[in-house]
């Protein structure tokens, strides 16, 4: 009686560890990211004061 319970959890144990399946398939369709990016920058060019009046003076440079 002992044997036929000790077979029974045995077989019961080896059949609830084989039945997960996993698998990994590929996507029929391609995968399409979408992004809207809007980059905005602004640049400042700080003249120096006495470099301004160097060029403000000097009209015969150019």
């Amino acid at each position: 009686m002992i044997k036929q319970r000790l077979l029974a959890l045995l077989l019961l144990g080896l059949a609830s560890a084989c039945t997960p399946k996993v698998e990994v398939a590929l996507a029929n369709e391609p995968i399409n990211i979408n992004l809207n990016v809007k980059i905005q920058h602004e640049i400042y060019i700080k003249v120096d004061k006495q470099l301004d009046e160097l060029f403000s003076d000097a009209s015969g440079l150019f």
